[in-house]
C-alpha cells in the first residue's frame, strides 16, 4: 500500500504530466501558426513523450493499490515571441518539473517509500536528460540569432525528430 501522502503528490504529478503535455501541444501549435513545421513537430514528440510519464505514474498508483483522481488541466499559454523564447519556456518548464520530481523523491525518502524511491529514479534521470535538450536547442537558437538559413537548417534538424514509445 502507499501512504495517503504519496499518493495525493503522486496524483498532483499526473496532473502536472498532463500540464506538461498540453504545454507542449499548445508550443506546437505556435510553430504551425509560423510555419516551422520541424519545430512544430519536435514539440508533438514531447507532448507524446509526456503522455508516457502520465502512464507511467498512472499505471504505478494502480499497482500500488492507490487510487488516480484526475484533475482539472490548466489551460497553457498560446503565444510566444519566437523560437527561442519558447524553447527557453520550455526549458525553464522542464526546471520547474525536475523540481517536483525531487520533492517527489524526498518524500518518498521521508517517507521510507523504497518502491517509490526506486519508481522516481527514472524520472530523475529522464529529467537530466529533458533540461538537457531544451537547453542545448536554447544554445543553437542563441548562436543562430536572426540568421534565417539557420533557422531554417534547425527547423529541418528537428523535424527529424521521431515518437518512440516504449516497449
Amino acid at each position: 500500500m502507499i501512504s495517503k501522502t504519496m499518493e495525493e503528490t503522486l496524483n498532483q504529478q499526473i496532473n502536472a504530466e498532463l500540464h506538461s503535455s498540453y504545454i507542449y501541444l499548445s508550443m506546437s501549435a505556435y510553430f504551425e501558426s509560423v510555419n516551422l513545421r520541424g519545430f512544430a513537430n519536435w514539440m508533438r514528440v514531447q507532448a507524446q513523450e509526456e503522455l508516457v510519464h502520465v502512464c507511467k505514474f498512472y499505471n504505478y498508483l494502480v499497482e500500488r493499490d492507490g487510487r488516480v483522481l484526475l484533475d482539472a488541466i490548466d489551460a497553457p499559454p498560446t503565444k510566444w515571441d519566437s523560437p527561442l523564447d519558447t524553447f527557453e519556456a520550455a526549458f525553464k518548464h522542464e526546471q520547474k518539473i525536475s523540481g517536483k520530481i525531487n520533492d517527489l523523491m524526498d518524500l518518498a525518502l521521508k517517507e521510507k517509500d523504497h518502491a517509490t524511491a526506486n519508481f522516481l529514479q527514472f524520472f530523475i534521470s529522464e529529467q537530466v536528460e529533458e533540461e538537457a535538450t531544451a537547453k542545448g536547442v536554447v544554445d543553437q537558437l542563441k548562436m543562430i540569432g536572426d540568421a534565417k538559413a539557420g533557422l531554417f537548417m534547425m527547423d529541418r534538424e528537428l523535424g527529424a525528430r521521431t515518437f518512440a514509445p516504449e516497449a
